[in-house]
């Protein structure tokens, strides 16, 4: 009689295979681990919300105050959601996944907004760019790039701004405080 290993316990593919299942403590270990490398910060630390975000990187090394930050955070939300009112694209694409669930394909379809809604909407976000547009005025004759140029890389897209000169992180400073004025932080 030959002997057979016992069969693990789990569900299987139809073909007999495990299932490999990912705890959410196995996918958190993964990325805490990648934020401990990348940036160089202890195992207790890694656990903070903010390394998520560029915004929110520049927050936790102090670059920039909690207040300029959630005046970033809303912006950023308050642009997504003008976009997605107007069918404008966004600046990062989604994932599929993001799409067909979005789309209204799997799970429930967006509800069109009223035209009160669409229009508070479009005058919030008018505000905001305006409060920008008015920083770019100012800060014309400044060293480094346009405060609009810097929240829009740094918010909307939120691209990495560790090679960032001084004088770029001091006009994203001056067009997160515009911001603070807009949101009223």
């Amino acid at each position: 009689m030959i002997r057979v290993r016992k069969r693990k316990p789990g569900k299987r593919y139809p073909c007999g295979k495990r299932i490999r299942q990912e705890t959410e403590r196995e996918a958190m270990a993964t990325a805490l681990d990648a934020r401990r490398r990348h940036y160089g910060v202890s195992s207790e630390r890694a656990r903070d919300e903010r390394l998520g975000t560029s915004l929110g990187r520049l927050a936790f090394r102090g670059e920039i105050s909690d207040k300029q930050c959630q005046a970033g955070l809303a912006f950023a939300d308050l642009y997504r959601r003008h976009h997605m009112a107007m069918g404008l694209p966004l600046p990062s694409p989604p994932s599929v996944a993001s799409i067909l669930i979005n789309e209204g394909i799997f799970g429930n379809s967006p509800s069109e907004p009223t035209l009160d809604a669409l229009d508070r909407l479009k005058s919030r976000f008018e505000e905001a760019t305006d409060s920008l547009d008015q920083c770019d005025r100012e800060h014309a004759l400044a060293a480094g790039r346009r405060p609009t140029l810097l929240v829009y890389r740094a918010v909307c897209a939120d691209e990495d701004t560790t090679g960032w000169r001084h004088e770029d992180l001091g006009n994203l400073r001056v067009a997160l405080n515009a911001l603070v004025r807009v949101f009223r932080l």
